[in-house]
């Protein structure tokens, strides 16, 4: 799905690859892994230009990934920039980390926000 890429964003590559692990879960796969999560993750990541693209993680309802602000309202929104984001998304940065040091910023449930990593490692491994 080529509408979910943002030109300029490294992160962009991540986000198609994560939309397309999701399309791969059979529907148990993805209704463990709603069950398991229950949140919507709402990710605004900002490039070197300080533009600022919007990704959305639905895990509470649909189980997808789509651009664009969330539809219903996110319960954790994430605020980095593409290079943190692909850092965590490869394993070089943790996400406790990057908050503590400031890279990253939340607004709403940040316990939710921890269960990102996992999202990202169960998608990664399914690629």
């Amino acid at each position: 799905m080529s509408d979910i890429k943002v030109s300029g964003f490294k992160a962009s590559e991540l986000i198609s690859g994560l939309h397309n692990a999701f399309t791969t879960y059979t529907p148990q796969e993805k209704q463990a892994l709603i069950k398991k999560t229950n949140g919507i993750f709402e990710l605004q990541v900002a490039n070197e230009a300080k533009e600022v693209a919007t990704w959305t993680i639905d895990l509470k309802k649909e189980g997808t990934v789509y651009k664009g602000n969330a539809k219903p309202k996110a319960d954790v929104t994430i605020i980095l920039s593409d290079d943190t984001l692909t850092d965590l998304a490869s394993g070089k940065l943790n996400g406790q980390k990057a908050f503590m040091t400031g890279k990253l910023k939340t607004k709403g449930n940040i316990m939710l926000a921890t269960k990102l990593d996992g999202v990202l490692k169960g998608a990664k491994a399914k690629l």
